[in-house]
């Protein structure tokens, strides 16, 4: 259980993970035609429709999909795992590597909220009297705790391993970061690593736990079930609602979206040396820094903007990347320190950022309430340029509602996870800019996270984020689902998919 994939070699193995993370075989001419010609979505209610692989219908249970497209569930909320655990629940993101047997690495967000007082008794000195009855089980569902950054803190990431063709069997799967707190995205490196990012500003003073929050965290590849990664948090990288990365290939530099509300920036780390390999951040120095529209300082992105208007770039500095939060009532809601500090000097900003992704070194992210009509945003940086270009906007909720994580496809075009108020999508944005359906939820109301293609462009794998029991007075049609009276277990699952790509756009 605890060997290590067949014919690995640790050289090999990362060379051949920064060759190809995260999303599949990229063509040179990858999204020209998307940023050449911006978003297809015009008019009152935008355009979506027949430019994609077809009309939805039901593949099984789970997911409605294009004809000819098929799927199969690889991994679901509560299943054992490898080392003796269950699956964690909340799927967020996650990216896919190569391994050396020919083998797809996925390394999975778990966005667990989950207070320490479940786990064991509270902090020595803490005041919290938030709820918790002590739960020996729930203290063993979390994640061998020896390992754990924070020994109350649920969250973290697991790591799996699946074949890449045919049924696309899961071979093993297991905890490969533990105590960490609300892993929402994060992302691949060109080193081959998995950055997690902590989506909280909880501290050690509150809520029961005894580590700070709001970190950045590197996962390596190589973890085996039962030894999780040494877990350290990237302090230098900055402390605030942190939601996704993406690491220039070029530079090293890592650009990090900030999910906070109104008050939300984008940043970059640059390192003093460029990193190489897995633990080389941990221990590199540089400047955290954050985007401002050049002569243009406090720049609101969200409202009245240009689809594909070109803006200049230059960056403020964060002299305190690692600051106790605050709270700005001149502001507005509760805003990290670093975000009122780089506002205060000029920077942009803008409205709830979440995913970010890297193809031939064009950064996209997305605002996911951005936007005239608050319906979301897609953004390209391209640090060569220094420009700041807005791909998307949604005028319609019937274009696409509350973009989430992003990937790019082996196609040159853009897959976005939603996470909107009624039915939950897979969309398609073409090289030519047009939008479309590409999945539909049916398994749960819960988002779709962490979209990402095989290294050989293949098969995307993608997570139904779940939310554990809840509520409901709507009936379900999904046999996975546990009716409880009024109540229904809305499992969290991860899902291959695959078919007839090159008959489409992506």
């Amino acid at each position: 259980m605890s060997q290590k994939p067949s014919g690995f070699n640790r050289r090999q193995f990362f060379a051949r993970s920064a060759a190809a993370a995260g999303a599949g075989t990229l063509s040179g001419g990858v999204l020209e035609g998307l940023v050449a010609r911006a978003a297809y979505a015009e008019g009152p209610k935008g355009r979506r429709g027949t430019v994609g692989y077809g009309r939805l219908s039901p593949a099984g249970d789970d997911l409605s999909l294009p004809p000819g497209f098929h799927y199969r569930v690889i991994s679901n909320e509560g299943d054992p795992m490898d080392d003796g655990f269950p699956t964690p629940k909340a799927m967020d993101g996650m990216a896919a590597f190569p391994l050396p047997n020919g083998n797809v690495l996925l390394v999975r967000n778990h966005e667990d909220s989950q207070a320490g007082s479940v786990f064991r008794p509270r902090p020595s000195g803490s005041t919290s009297t938030s709820a918790g009855i002590l739960n020996d089980v729930l203290e063993t569902d979390f994640g061998p705790r020896a390992f754990a950054y924070d020994a109350y803190a649920g969250g973290g990431t697991t790591t799996l391993e699946v074949e890449p063709q045919g049924q696309r069997r899961l071979v093993r799967q297991y905890w490969s970061l533990v105590g960490t707190l609300r892993n929402c995205a994060g992302g691949p490196t060109p080193w081959g690593s998995w950055l997690t990012c902590e989506e909280s500003l909880e501290s050690r003073s509150a809520a029961s736990f005894a580590e700070d929050h709001g970190y950045i965290f590197e996962v390596p590849l190589d973890t085996v079930p039962g030894t999780p990664a040494q877990p350290v948090a990237l302090r230098h990288l900055g402390r605030y609602s942190h939601e996704a990365v993406a690491v220039d290939p070029a530079t090293g530099i890592v650009y990090e979206t900030e999910d906070q509300g109104d008050g939300s920036g984008f940043y970059r780390f640059v390192p003093s040396v460029k990193p190489t390999r897995p633990g080389d951040l941990a221990t590199t120095s540089g400047v955290l820094q954050m985007l401002k529209i050049a002569g243009a300082p406090q720049y609101e992105t969200a409202i009245n903007q240009a689809v594909g208007a070109v803006l200049p770039v230059e960056w403020v500095t964060i002299t305190n990347p690692d600051p106790i939060p605050v709270s700005s009532t001149a502001l507005g809601p509760t805003l990290s320190a670093v975000f009122v500090e780089g506002f205060a000097a000029g920077g942009a900003r803008f409205r709830r950022l979440e995913g970010c992704w890297e193809a031939n070194r064009r950064i996209f992210f997305v605002s996911t309430n951005g936007g005239n009509m608050g319906f979301g945003q897609v953004w390209m940086y391209d640090p060569v340029a220094e420009t700041l270009t807005l791909l998307v906007e949604s005028p319609s909720h019937e274009v696409f509602d509350g973009p989430d994580n992003i990937c790019t496809s082996p196609r040159g075009g853009l897959m976005v996870c939603e996470d909107a108020g009624s039915a939950q999508f897979l969309r398609g944005i073409t090289p030519s800019g047009h939008i479309f359906d590409f999945a539909r939820n049916l398994r749960n109301t819960t988002e779709f996270a962490g979209a990402c293609f095989s290294p050989d462009g293949q098969t995307l794998f993608v997570n139904l984020y779940g939310r554990g029991t809840v509520r409901t007075t709507q009936p379900y049609r999904s046999a996975v689902q546990i009716p409880v009276g009024p109540e229904r277990f809305e499992r969290a699952a991860t899902v291959a998919i695959w078919g007839p790509w090159r008959a489409g756009p992506l």
